[in-house]
């Protein structure tokens, strides 16, 4: 008799989840040894929706839980108590989360108290400072203690599992997000902005949204970008802005009125692909854009003290700058006037992958749920 197909869930809350998990949604559901469903939290929900519509991706159900200004307790209790009504009724083989959002230890921790077996995405990040970022080194290392399959995009993610004494069976896989950008790169997306002309300026493409810098640190970087701007008039700044007015009031009023700065609402992954392919460098506070420039030969300074991605640093495609406005300029200036500094970057091998991490996900869930059956 043969095997009726295994009942996998995948949780996704935020636009990093779905772009990240976008390739392994794919593979599950195109093969016929899973029953895959995928549960969208609503953590966010615009910028979710523009990323299952360009991977042609249909959520089976949504919690809805997004709410104005709504904090992490919110989020935690919401996404628990909607989780656990949908495990019990699907009464899932394996749960899959992706990264270190408060989405994915919800999730986590509403399946470990079902006792359904937790395949965690992007595992092993860390940065060894419990509030920097926060609350993603919490949430990610609380995901670590009760997740069944641990899923390490690098060398040095699987160490950090080691070290930390993890239970639970470690892979190195790669990382997702490199397939989902080549996959969205190979079609050339468009960045079309009003009156950014790509071909007249350097554009450097900015993001910032970190909770730890918020604040002061925001100002500071804003100062970063006017010194950049300032002292090489064939720059120009490109930064859509996050939708959380305490990171968008502050840019506005410091940048707002330059005549190189190009402030927009968020791109939609397609024109974030078509904005990294054309800018001359990043300056980000992002972790997937560390990942992600690098596939496309562009460097990236971080804008932040710490980093959950070493391997970016040591292989030579990023550089942690922090928030110092004088520091930012110097690293920046150097991009800028150096070529060779700059080829050094930009051909650099991105360290985060080769494209087929999902396929490596599916085929180990598959032989982890085939060994639970047979023990059955």
């Amino acid at each position: 008799m043969s095997q009726s197909p295994f009942k996998i869930c995948i949780i996704v809350g935020t636009r990093p989840e779905a772009i990240k998990l976008a390739s392994v949604i794919q593979r599950f559901k195109s093969s016929s040894s899973f029953d895959t469903r995928v549960i969208l939290t609503g953590q966010h929900r615009e910028m979710v929706d523009q990323v299952m519509q360009l991977f042609d991706l249909r959520a089976d159900g949504d919690l809805a839980i997004m709410q104005p200004q709504q904090t992490l307790t919110d989020i935690t209790c919401r996404s628990l108590q909607g989780l656990e009504m949908l495990f019990r009724k699907m009464q899932p083989d394996a749960v899959l989360v992706q990264g270190d959002t408060t989405t994915a230890f919800a999730a986590t921790l509403a399946a470990f108290y079902q006792k359904i077996p937790v395949g965690h995405v992007e595992a092993g990040l860390r940065t060894d400072d419990m509030f920097n970022p926060y609350p993603e080194e919490a949430n990610r290392r609380l995901i670590s203690q009760i997740t069944q399959l641990h899923f390490a995009p690098t060398s040095q993610a699987v160490d950090n599992l080691r070290r930390s004494g993890v239970v639970g069976e470690i892979y190195q896989t790669g990382n997702t997000v490199i397939d989902a950008l080549l996959m969205v790169a190979e079609r050339q997306p468009a960045c079309d902005l009003p009156n950014l002309d790509w071909q007249k300026y350097r554009v450097l493409l900015a993001t910032v949204h970190r909770r730890e810098n918020w604040g002061e640190p925001l100002k500071d970087i804003a100062k970063g970008f006017l010194q950049i701007l300032n002292k090489f008039p064939d720059t120009a700044l490109l930064l859509p802005l996050h939708r959380n007015p305490t990171v968008r009031e502050p840019l506005q009023a410091m940048l707002g009125d330059h005549p190189r700065v190009f402030l927009t609402e968020p791109l939609d992954y397609g024109e974030l692909v078509g904005a990294i392919q054309r800018c001359y460098l990043l300056l980000t506070d992002s972790g997937g854009l560390q990942e992600e420039a690098p596939s496309l030969g562009k460097p990236v300074l971080v804008l932040r003290e710490t980093t959950e991605r070493p391997e970016a640093i040591a292989a030579g495609t990023a550089k942690l700058v922090g928030t110092n406005p004088t520091n930012i300029f110097a690293v920046a200036s150097e991009l800028l006037s150096n070529p060779t500094v700059y080829k050094a970057m930009a051909t650099a091998i991105n360290p985060f992958g080769d494209g087929h991490a999902a396929e490596r996900i599916l085929q180990i869930v598959e032989n982890y749920c085939q060994k639970a059956a047979e023990r059955s």
